[in-house]
């Protein structure tokens, strides 16, 4: 156990964190210079000429700033009239037009630079802008790994592989300060995502879209608008055209500058003429005169006049913003017949963009039962075959496309942490995608949902990772590791590393865990499921939350047990090869935090915060997976007591859920610790805090009155003759 009594912090601290985007004193005094490096010293200054564009003088003032906070080192920042006679040891900051021709720039990619290290000269000449900022952001990334302000020789033209890459806020749903706008940039991503319910109108309440545009655009930042705008009218209707002018039409009339729109089936559903489907939109479409009805809802289905649909958003939107980038993205229904999946894709529009979730709705055997992929995860690398299926059509029809990632670092697998820190099994989905970039075309990424994007070594590992000439990822994660753990702490780290990635495998990514126990954390209650009541209410209970929280536990299940699924094997039949294989890899995840508190041992002192905090996270990951399994087992106890016939046995199976209670309480009481430590731990945009030390202690209240007055009641009605 980690001492914490320095380390508390109260809830959203985490955001000086976000703010700081560079590391102070990064310096380690025992890094000599190599022969085949330059050294950076206060005798160099950082060059632009008088007409460079605000974002690269903006990038000129980042960097300055980089050398002050991290480096230790004063350099001056000089405008020039032109580069052509440029002072030695300067660092010059330059696109295409500002250098004499360079062809070699001229057929790369829209995002490249020539990185030159000369002994008395830096040069970044970048094919534009935002390609020169990512040059200057690749300097500091440089020098952050070597621990000094020292610069390998070369001569170099880097490419990225993607784009866009695309991001949510990990700030706050939605917020976007100027700091963490940075920092996305600092990462390599390109554009942001804002949720859009109107004009200036977002899930945080009133927002300017267009200052947003403006000040991402300063950070070398596209806008896309992920839509939540109704869409109640089906093309064929009379005023279905003055509609979506209403409604699409007047977000890009009054935001042309916005790059492109999100269109996903669950957020803009319309009323399809489809028979497959309810034929209408809404929650009160899924059932008649009170009956359910199975039919799923036409956002849930490859509707066959999406086609119709997407093409009058696409031309109300370019009436005014020609350019912007419609991107329709088929999450919801990739668990549906190819056949049906393809036809829509052989008929939609060619000249948008088509995004595919990358890892879901696969079937995972594994000892008799069928597990299915059902949401974002990493325990499952990927491709998963409904992305391989639509990616082919869209290589086939020369349609732009993207994938669903979640390379931020975050998945569903646990929602409140702010990354999964399993580095080769992220190496292994990069792989993936890097070899649907050679197949299909892929070009773009989404990675994150409104889980957000947390600046981590994991967004840190994809950043060196997408871009050319390609890095070894071994080497990286090594730096990464003498970086935070010194060279003596640096291999148990990586073993911690290791031993995480593999230990990640044995996660299912099940309905009712992650929209249960690994969504929340430990603060997950564990509700008595014999109903004694007067009141007739349902035993599910709602977490509070912010009352100004987006979702807040909305999307939360809290009364376990599980979501059948056409692909997947009952409940009954899963839980015990799914307890056994989160038992395992708990026992895996518990080896690496051992490595890992060995590493910590090892590492000077000054390396001390960083790898505390992974530590926190680390446990915190560890008791979530300790929930799910008692939960499980939970469940399990709960149905075999409402069946059992036999008194004694119902005592003892009371007993045992007793006992198996008091085990989750202590679970809970030692994971406030870890929440204090980094609190960003327990919180998640879109439901705000949900596991910090309140939440943690709610539960144990929760699970404290089924011990004690709930089970007592129940023993008591056992008795009865």
């Amino acid at each position: 156990m980690m001492e914490i009594n320095e380390m508390r912090e109260t809830n959203y601290a985490f955001r000086k964190r976000l703010n700081m985007v560079h590391q102070p004193n990064r310096v380690n005094p025992d890094v000599v210079m190599a022969s085949t490096e330059v050294a950076i010293d206060d005798s160099w200054c950082i060059a632009v000429i008088k007409h460079a564009s605000p974002l690269i003088i903006n990038a000129a003032k980042d960097l300055q700033d980089y050398f002050s906070i991290s480096m230790g080192l004063s350099l001056a920042m000089k405008f020039v009239n032109n580069l052509d006679n440029i002072s030695e040891k300067s660092i010059v900051l330059a696109e295409t037009g500002s250098l004499p021709e360079d062809a070699n720039l001229h057929t790369e990619c829209s995002r490249c630079y020539r990185l030159q290290v000369k002994d008395s000269i830096v040069m970044v000449h970048g094919r534009d802008d935002r390609s020169t900022a990512q040059g200057s952001y690749f300097l500091e990334d440089i020098m952050n790994l070597r621990e000094a302000p020292f610069l390998p020789r070369q001569d170099v033209i880097r490419k990225s592989k993607f784009s866009p890459r695309m991001t949510h806020s990990g700030w706050g749903i939605d917020q976007f300060p100027d700091a963490h706008l940075n920092a996305i940039a600092h990462a390599g991503m390109d554009a942001i995502l804002v949720f859009a319910k109107g004009v200036n109108h977002t899930t945080a309440g009133l927002v300017d879209f267009n200052d947003l545009i403006e000040r991402a655009a300063g950070y070398g930042l596209d806008v896309y608008f992920y839509s939540y705008l109704r869409s109640e009218k089906h093309p064929d209707d009379p005023d279905a055209k003055a509609f979506y002018d209403s409604t699409y039409g007047k977000l890009f009339a009054t935001c042309p500058k916005a790059k492109g729109v999100i269109l996903v089936g669950e957020s803009c559903e319309f009323p399809s003429k489809d028979e497959n489907t309810l034929q209408k939109i809404g929650g009160s479409a899924c059932y008649e005169d009170g009956i359910r009805r199975l039919k799923p809802r036409p956002g849930w289905w490859p509707c066959s006049d999406f086609p119709q649909w997407l093409k009058m958003i696409r031309d109300t939107i370019r009436r005014h913003a020609p350019q912007a980038d419609i991107v329709f993205w088929t999450y919801n229904w990739g668990w549906a017949p190819e056949e049906e999946r393809l036809r829509l894709l052989r008929t939609m529009p060619t000249d948008i963009s088509l995004q595919v979730t990358f890892e879901m709705f696969d079937q995972i055997k594994r000892e008799g039962i069928v597990n299915s992929v059902m949401d974002y995860t990493i325990a499952y690398p990927g491709p998963g075959q409904y992305f391989l299926s639509e990616a082919a059509v869209a290589n086939e029809r020369g349609i732009r496309l993207y994938a669903m990632s979640n390379t931020g670092g975050c998945t569903w697998d646990f929602g409140t942490a702010p990354y999964v820190p399993v580095p080769y099994q992220w190496l292994r989905r990069y792989q993936a995608l890097f070899e649907a970039r050679n197949n299909f075309g892929l070009c773009g990424l989404m990675e994150s949902h409104h889980f957000g994007f947390y600046p981590s070594f994991i967004s840190e590992f994809a950043k060196w990772m997408y871009w050319e000439p390609e890095s070894d990822a071994e080497t990286v994660l090594r730096k990464f590791a003498v970086r935070d753990f010194g060279e003596s702490g640096a291999d148990a780290a990586l073993d911690c590393w290791r031993n995480w990635s593999e230990a990640i495998n044995d996660l299912v990514p099940s309905n009712e865990d992650q929209y249960g126990p690994l969504r929340t954390g430990p603060s997950y209650p564990f509700i008595f499921h014999p109903d004694i009541t007067r009141t007739f209410g349902s035993k599910e209970i709602t977490i509070p939350t912010e009352p100004l929280a987006h979702f807040g536990s909305a999307i939360v299940k809290t009364l376990y047990h599980p979501y059948e699924n056409e692909g997947q094997s009952p409940g009954a039949l899963r839980y015990p090869v799914e307890i056994k294989l989160l038992k395992r890899m708990r026992q895996r995840w518990m080896q690496g935090i051992e490595k890992l508190e060995h590493a910590i041992e090892q590492a000077p002192g000054t390396k001390s915060d960083v790898p505390r905090r992974l530590l926190a996270l680390g446990w915190f990951i560890h008791n979530s997976i300790t929930s799910t399994i008692h939960i499980k087992q939970w469940w399990q106890l709960n149905m075999r007591l409402m069946v059992e016939l036999e008194r004694s046995s119902q005592n003892v199976i009371l007993d045992e859920l007793v006992a198996l209670a008091m085990a989750e309480i202590e679970n809970a009481e030692s994971t406030i610790p870890y929440v204090e430590i980094d609190s960003r731990l327990g919180w998640e945009p879109s439901m705000e805090y949900i596991c910090d030390r309140w939440h943690l202690e709610w539960k144990i209240r929760q699970v404290k009155q089924v011990i004690e007055e709930e089970i007592p009641a129940y023993r008591r009605v056992v008795c009865l003759q």
